[in-house]
């Protein structure tokens, strides 16, 4: 094969900033090294469609241009994607750019039980659930979910990480039952909502939209509560961001995250419905939570 460039800006996944903008890079598979415009010279692997992802551990680190950044090529079908999340890697890259796979050291992931419900969100979750107006629900129109994730402008990003053909992928991957959408309503309207990715007992997050203050968190809360319910222990973040810390979220190394997906990954997938009862995991006195 011959190399091949790759440029343009990654888009955030999570909501997330940018890991890199505007890098140049030479994907190939031959052992010829191309130089950057910093003067580092890299390889980065480019996937023949099938081919086995590399090791995590050969990701590019912090002082190369794109940290994280594993290898590029391959494909997005629904085994491809299972393929790459069991190893903890995921394809992240914007318009104009090749797939660009990723698995980043350190790695942002929140534990359930340290979710934080601050004192406001617990109010606003108390409204919404004493309003019947209001429910959250799982998978009633995931593509409505990821297209609104995909339409939703965000600072300090130019344009969206959700490109058609993610879009597309992820939408196969959840009629094989691997991808969910955690929704919140009112009446008959989508106000905001999330979509992930499950295997086994570990859940991947992906993008949030909101279109009403606070409907992606009060989705957030409704996942952190299912996973509470359902034993599941961490929701991955993929990359570092100020909101996610400020709910609980921290950084664990890339050893201890492949530990963990070595020991959830095999584990029986859990149902993918809502309890309304799954509410009380999140508050610390479960009296004092009405349902409706």
């Amino acid at each position: 094969m011959t190399s091949r460039p790759i440029t343009g800006r990654v888009a955030g996944c999570l909501s997330a900033a940018p890991p890199a903008a505007g890098f140049p890079v030479t994907a190939h598979t031959t052992s010829h090294q191309r130089p950057f415009d910093n003067g580092m010279h890299q390889q980065l692997p480019w996937l023949a469609i099938g081919e086995k992802f590399p090791p995590p551990d050969t990701a590019w680190g912090p002082r190369d241009p794109a940290p994280g950044l594993l290898a590029a090529g391959g494909a997005l079908d629904p085994q491809t994607l299972i393929n790459a999340y069991s190893n903890g890697t995921f394809p992240w890259f914007s318009k104009g750019q090749p797939i660009l796979w990723w698995n980043p050291n350190p790695r942002m992931v929140l534990g359930t039980a340290a979710f934080r419900v601050h004192r406001s969100m617990q109010k606003k979750l108390k409204l919404f659930l004493g309003n019947p107006r209001f429910r959250l629900r799982i998978d009633t129109d995931f593509e409505q979910v990821i297209t609104a994730c995909a339409a939703k402008s965000r600072d300090g990003q130019a344009g969206t990480w959700i490109v058609p053909a993610m879009v597309d992928a992820y939408l196969a991957l959840h009629v094989a039952g691997l991808a969910h959408s955690v929704e919140t309503w009112l009446d008959d309207k989508l106000i905001g909502g999330l979509y992930c990715v499950n295997l086994g007992s570990m859940v991947f997050g992906e993008s949030m939209f909101s279109h009403q203050t606070d409907a992606s968190k009060i989705a957030l809360a409704g996942l952190v509560a299912f996973c509470r319910a359902k034993d599941i222990e961490i929701i991955d973040c993929q990359q570092n961001t100020g909101h996610m810390a400020s709910l609980g979220a921290r950084e664990i190394s890339r050893t201890a995250f492949l530990d963990h997906l070595m020991d959830s990954v095999p584990k029986p997938q859990p149902d993918w419905n809502f309890d309304p009862r799954f509410w009380k995991e999140l508050f610390p006195s479960r009296t004092e939570l009405t349902l409706p």
